[in-house]
């Protein structure tokens, strides 16, 4: 077990610090209020400040790593991450307006995400999966790769504290069936299709209660 934990921290500092231009906030502000004139601007679904819509499903932007936001509009404007939404969205942006937009909500304040207190049990099972994992089932702490408190790690492994539990779940239904498959060394591909449906809810319901700037 010694062995396949050192394994995944090799792994993930190989990962990190990807290297990806600056962008300009002040220039994506405009992208993301008025769009490019081929799509709908990013206010429509994420908002202004980048709090995202939980019902609908639209993930938290602000404060998020500008490089990991890079990646993933490229994806999406590449395909090789699949949206009905996003692609058509972003298709027509180009490197510097896709910097640009990354720059502008990696810039905004977190604040943290106002949920009910959820069931005892659910979130006693997401911390333990968050914080300390499965190892019986071969399931690793989400923080061995996206850091402690769950804050991110780099431009590859993003911000998971404070982030909706929509999202949460659908990505991880996303990863588990294959349907997403841009993430480094399909490290999430392997965890992910190893959880259970209740799991997936309770880690999701876990990680949207907590600080998505690391405090207690």
């Amino acid at each position: 077990m010694q062995v396949y934990r050192g394994w995944l921290f090799g792994a993930v500092l190989a990962l990190t610090g990807v290297a990806h231009g600056a962008g300009d906030p002040e220039k994506g502000k405009l992208i993301v209020t008025a769009g490019d004139g081929s799509g709908a601007p990013c206010v429509a679904c994420h908002g202004l400040d980048g709090a995202g819509n939980d019902l609908a499903g639209f993930p938290r932007l602000a404060g998020m790593d500008a490089g990991y936001l890079v990646k993933q509009v490229r994806d999406y404007r590449s395909g090789a991450r699949k949206s009905a939404v996003m692609s058509p969205n972003v298709d027509d942006l180009n490197d510097d307006q896709i910097a640009d937009v990354a720059a502008y909500y990696a810039a905004l304040d977190t604040a943290p995400t106002s949920l009910p207190s959820g069931a005892p049990g659910t979130l006693a099972l997401g911390e333990a999966l968050a914080t300390k994992g499965d190892w019986d089932h071969y399931i690793v702490p989400c923080e061995t790769c996206h850091g402690p408190g769950n804050v991110g790690v780099g431009s590859d492994f993003p911000k998971l504290a404070g982030q909706h539990p929509t999202y949460i779940k659908q990505q991880l239904k996303a990863w588990k069936t294959g349907t997403r498959n841009n993430d480094p060394n399909h490290l999430m591909l392997a965890i992910a299709g190893r959880l259970t449906e209740t799991q997936i809810e309770a880690v999701a319901a876990w990680l949207a209660r907590q600080d998505p700037k690391g405090g207690k």
